[in-house]
């Protein structure tokens, strides 16, 4: 059995215009690539040594600038989860608010059942997952990539069950909705302790106004800073 990859060892399962492998870092660092970064710096940062971070963690001043691109996902079946709560460039992308939406609505058909798999291995892994997209070019729908990042989290009870995502994309939206191919993918198996980085102490106050109760359907405003008054 293949042991966890680490960051330094990590590479992606592409090939630039030179041929060469490219890392991870150097694919993340092109700018429009700055929000995954930092929500990749923060979740790391707040897993402190356990395998995953609990959702109850997440507080929304730490990644400010970038909720726009920022969801929680909910498991709902074995390869199958549900967009709870988003930022307003989903819906951009998906010209709808996506809030119920599974989030496989974002994914081309054809790349539906590797998402599937994918989603399984965020969770029983657990891993953290990279997605490099790009969406369907037609009439009104202009070139369009995109790289998305499923984070994984405990909910209330210790079980994996919520992912802390982020979605990017280079181009313009043209006519929504726009949806994705996968055209490669990087799965990093998690162990406990493993890349953790520290980050200031927050208040959970203001954390993802996300409903601790079963999710109704039913319109919503986009994704926004919720700030305490302590």
């Amino acid at each position: 059995m293949s042991q966890p990859e680490t960051p330094e060892t990590l590479r992606l399962r592409v090939l630039d215009g030179d041929r060469r492998t490219v890392d991870r870092g150097e694919r993340l660092r092109a700018p429009w690539c700055a929000p995954l970064r930092q929500m990749d710096a923060y979740w790391h940062g707040l897993r402190r040594g356990r395998v995953v971070p609990s959702r109850s963690d997440i507080d929304p001043r730490g990644i400010d600038g970038i909720l726009e691109y920022a969801f929680v996902a909910e498991r709902i079946a074995t390869g199958h989860a549900r967009i709870r709560i988003a930022g307003s460039h989903l819906c951009d992308v998906m010209g709808m608010e996506v809030r119920g939406m599974p989030l496989s609505a974002m994914l081309s058909p054809v790349s539906r059942n590797l998402t599937a798999e994918l989603i399984a291995q965020v969770f029983d892994a657990p891993a953290q997952v990279d997605l490099s997209l790009t969406a369907e070019k037609r009439i009104g729908k202009p070139a369009l990539n995109g790289r998305m990042m499923l984070l994984p989290m405990t909910d209330d009870f210790g079980d994996i069950s919520r992912v802390l995502g982020c979605l990017v994309t280079d181009g313009k939206i043209g006519r929504a909705p726009r949806r994705f191919d996968i055209m490669q993918h990087d799965v990093l198996t998690l162990t406990p302790g493993f890349e953790t980085r520290p980050v200031p102490s927050q208040s959970r106050a203001a954390a993802f106004a996300e409903p601790r109760t079963r999710f109704k359907p039913g319109p919503v405003p986009y994704l926004s800073v919720v700030r305490s008054e302590d």
